[in-house]
């Protein structure tokens, strides 16, 4: 992990704000989920990406009956 040297106070409603140049360089924009992931003391935060829910991938992804497929499984499946 790299230290950034940012530090964000959080609010009443326990929220913080994540500094433009972040945002910029993780293609976070207004509105865009946010996946939080927690290991030991750690909260780490990663834009969310639908993926593949039988291999991960997060490209070229369909919703189908409210679950992720990529085109690639979509083919296997389809071969079944």
């Amino acid at each position: 992990m790299k230290a950034t040297g940012i530090v964000r106070k959080v609010d009443e409603l326990g929220r913080i704000v994540l500094p433009i140049e972040l945002r910029r360089t993780l293609d976070i924009n207004i509105k865009d989920p946010v996946e939080i992931y927690v290991d030991g003391d750690f909260i780490m935060l990663k834009k969310y990406e639908p993926a593949c829910v039988f291999c991960g991938s997060a490209k070229d992804v369909t919703e189908i009956n409210g679950k992720n497929v990529c085109a690639k499984c979509l083919n296997e499946i389809k071969k079944l």
